[in-house]
């Protein structure tokens, strides 16, 4: 058995997906993690939480390693310079994804000198507990089972089968290429194997008509990427990931570990404003339907988060792994005994947008109206809000259930009794005041709790409060001078010690800065700190959760797809800005 590879910094993964599950790829070209055959599924390769499952293509000689994504879309390029010459390695999983099975297709090259490539795959499957069984190679291609899964790899001649791995040395002179193509299923695989040039034909003519290029946006070739991040998050059921891993530590050895592989309502929202504000696309359409889908069979007992096929998410579990460095082994979320208020008002508040531009059908506002009658219902109950704490009587919660009900009210009035949601968003907005100001004529977290909390920067960029409120600027003037560091932004205080000691900065609150600021009047400092948050991705374009400025590295799992939809609504309502030029 070949050992696994050694982990990397966060900021070296590449993204392979396909809307059914994700890789992520190393600089050595060293697959470590793809669970199959979806998202919530068992890992095939998971050496990246302590696994043995790798599929590595590795130059044999010692070189420096850099990469590269096709325009919009997640077709990655792992490129190699060596002693003597240049590698690549074309990277993708097809595209769009089937449920059932999963064609990964790599596609080495040598550029201008003779090169040797060593391959090796050592599917474990199941997290681990399941080993390759006995392959058969015949007609260029390596067909086994690995757990429940049926595997082939289709690579040409050569190679050897030990130990629960495949292996093989590739010679290629210059220009010239070797396909590699991985298929995985549940059900026995076709008798002909996937064809390598048509799976790339249709992979690329997939990508370039379902992510085009967004106009009148900032940093368009970000926004262009993230919206491919978003898109190959998103399953054919509408349900985007909240992220494609699992247990990747926020802090090293402090217990902050989470299985993100399931569609958080409100994530899903911030992905439908993101297509709002692009002006209406399939991102909007997809989200509108899978949180409406959600709200017409769950009603006032909505759970914050589900799988991509609408099921309640398993709890938590351990696996007997190592962990990534630092974090642990945990798959599953404890989040579906949760109660979130915040995720209704989101609801309300993407419907909202959805009406606006015409794109909100029957079944959208069946679901409105059921989110508007649980609103009714529930919004004075305690919630475990935005950050999933204690539950409490959260200031953001009930602002945004608020700003969800004057939206959809704005939005269509033949879609419910508006006048009457209009008067219980100012009775909640009224309530909140009475119980939650701050002496000092800010909002504070909680009725409970005088802290300040970065949440309290939505509510107003939802319309929950008139534009100028009082309020709202005393709260944003606070949470600047107490909860921002040289242009980072956290989420709210730990204890006393230095906000960076207690967590890593939080990116979605930068975006949510530069917005406040735009919405304060001030265009150059939204610029500034839009620049200086969006700056905090990886070398390969993607966003964690949070970013530790002092090491800069990314924290959590990865990609953050809330983090990804707020820097492309940011980049929108940002460009309708002209600061003034320069002095000169």
């Amino acid at each position: 058995m070949t050992e696994a590879p050694f982990p990397c910094a966060l900021r070296d993964y590449a993204l392979l997906a396909d809307g059914e599950r994700g890789a992520l790829v190393g600089p050595r070209g060293e697959i470590v993690w793809l669970c199959a055959p979806r998202w919530d599924s068992g890992s095939i390769f998971g050496s990246l939480i302590g696994g043995n499952g790798f599929f590595s293509v590795t130059p044999s000689e010692r070189f420096v390693w850099g990469g590269y994504y096709e325009t919009g879309s997640l077709i990655w390029h792992s490129r190699w310079v060596t002693d003597h010459g240049e590698i690549e390695s074309r990277e993708a999983l097809a595209f769009p994804g089937d449920p059932e099975r999963v064609v990964l297709l790599r596609r080495i090259r040598a550029t201008s000198a003779p090169a040797d490539v060593e391959i090796v795959l050592q599917p474990r499957a199941e997290y681990d507990r399941q080993r390759l069984e006995p392959a058969t190679h015949h007609g260029g291609a390596w067909t086994a089972r690995c757990g429940p899964l049926h595997l082939r790899l289709r690579c040409g001649t050569g190679g050897r089968q030990r130990d629960g791995e495949i292996h093989l040395t590739v010679r290629l002179e210059p220009g010239q290429t070797r396909d590699l193509v991985l298929e995985l299923s549940t059900s026995p695989l076709d008798p002909e194997p996937a064809d390598a040039d048509r799976a790339w034909a249709a992979t690329e003519a997939s990508w370039r008509s379902e992510v085009t290029r967004p106009e009148g946006v900032l940093a368009v070739e970000q926004v262009h990427h993230s919206a491919a991040v978003l898109r190959g998050l998103t399953s054919r059921s509408g349900g985007m990931v909240a992220a494609a891993t699992t247990s990747l530590p926020e802090r090293a050895d402090a217990g902050r570990n989470y299985d993100y592989r399931y569609v958080w309502i409100r994530d899903q929202c911030y992905a439908g404003q993101a297509g709002a504000a692009l002006g209406g696309t399939p991102m909007l359409d997809r989200s509108v339907a899978f949180v409406g889908a959600r709200l017409l069979d769950d009603g006032d007992r909505l759970v914050p988060a589900y799988t991509t096929s609408g099921q309640p998410v398993p709890d938590e579990q351990r696996l007997g792994l190592p962990g990534y460095p630092g974090g642990t082994d945990m798959v599953g979320n404890r989040v579906s005994d949760q109660f979130q208020l915040d995720a209704y008002g989101e609801s309300l508040l993407l419907f909202a947008a959805a009406a606006r531009l015409d794109r909100l059908d029957s079944a959208g506002a069946r679901a409105a109206k059921v989110a508007a009658d649980a609103v009714t219902r529930r919004w004075s109950e305690p919630d475990a809000g935005i950050w999933e704490l204690e539950p409490h009587a959260w200031t953001h919660s009930r602002l945004i259930a608020a700003a969800g009900l004057r939206a959809l009210a704005g939005a269509d009035r033949t879609l419910g009794p508006a006048g009457d949601w209009l008067a219980l968003a100012d009775h909640i907005v009224a309530d909140t005041a009475a119980h939650a100001l701050h002496p000092d004529g800010r909002w504070q977290r909680a009725a409970d709790d005088a802290a300040l909390d970065a949440a309290l920067l939505v509510p107003p960029l939802r319309a929950a409060v008139p534009a100028g409120d009082p309020r709202t600027e005393r709260t944003f003037a606070a949470y600047l001078r107490e909860l921002t560091v040289d242009g980072f932004a956290y989420r709210f205080r730990h204890d006393s010690r230095p906000l960076a000691e207690a967590e890593g900065s939080f990116l979605l609150c930068g975006f949510l800065v530069a917005l406040s600021h735009q919405a304060h009047g001030d265009p150059i400092s939204a610029r500034a700190w839009f620049e200086r948050t969006r700056a905090a991705c990886s070398s390969t374009g993607l966003f964690s959760e949070e970013y530790d400025r002092r090491q800069r590295q990314l924290r959590g799992n990865l990609p953050q797809a809330f983090v990804h939809a707020l820097m492309i609504e940011t980049a929108r309502r940002l460009a309708d800005d002209n600061p003034p030029a320069p002095i000169s």
